[in-house]
């Protein structure tokens, strides 16, 4: 896994998901980690995603596998720091509960969390315009 990319889809129309995944590939020293806002052309037929799918979670990818939720944030640090241990202590019994559930807590409150001008304000022609969602895919 230490040399794998990942590609994340996340919500561009999302300032609190667009700041992680600015502070995700601030970390990326390798450049292991492609940012895909879900609403840039392609990106459904690409991931095999609905729309559905993007509006509920963020989504993980790599050459063998794919996560989404808690799960897809564990991937992309593993990748980032060339590791397995966030996979690892993800199985550990009880802490994929717990992690689950603080993902969920975090997307229903990401209005009180800090956050920057959403992906897809910022890069206008890499979105589709109308197409995403109204608020973070962070669930």
């Amino acid at each position: 896994m230490p040399h794998d990319l990942v590609d994340l889809v996340f919500d561009g129309q999302c300032g609190f998901c667009t700041r992680a995944a600015y502070a995700i590939k601030r970390f990326d020293r390798k450049a292991r980690i492609r940012l895909h806002p879900a609403q840039r052309p392609g990106v459904h037929e690409r991931f095999s995603l609905t729309k559905t799918d993007t509006q509920q979670a963020a989504w993980a990818f790599t050459h063998d596998r794919s996560a989404s939720g808690a799960e897809s944030i564990n991937l992309v640090l593993d990748v980032t720091f060339g590791t397995r241990l966030f996979t690892q202590l993800y199985r550990i019994p009880g802490i994929h509960s717990l992690q689950d559930r603080a993902y969920e807590w975090v997307a229903e409150h990401r209005y009180l969390l800090r956050d920057t001008t959403p992906w897809c304000q910022s890069h206008p022609g890499d979105c589709l315009l109308g197409t995403g969602t109204a608020s973070c895919s962070l669930r």
